[in-house]
């Protein structure tokens, strides 16, 4: 592994648990559907980055279902952020519609 991808893992992982934390501590304090999911979304992406990074060291497991030669989950979790995002900002765009 070249110093490259180290800084790369690093970042990502540091980056994304810091995301995560933050998205954690706001759960607590707030309760609106909207944000709710934005918060799952924000950990669903912490955890496609800590998977990914066990991809590519190799430690996933190899009798995972898979749909051809593609594991489900490596279909699946890098989705998983964007529907949550999807779900946050169509339940936003509703409240905004039905107050008007």
């Amino acid at each position: 592994m070249d110093s490259g991808q180290l800084v790369y893992i690093v970042s990502r992982l540091s980056l994304g648990a810091l995301a995560a934390f933050l998205a954690i501590l706001l759960w607590s304090r707030t309760r609106d559907v909207a944000w709710m999911f934005m918060v799952i979304g924000a950990i669903a992406a912490y955890v496609e980055t800590v998977y990914s990074i066990l991809e590519l060291f190799g430690i996933t497991g190899s009798n995972l279902p898979s749909i051809g030669s593609v594991p489900v989950v490596s279909i699946v979790l890098p989705c998983l952020p964007t529907i949550f995002f999807i779900a946050a900002f169509a339940v936003m765009v509703i409240r905004k519609y039905r107050r008007r």
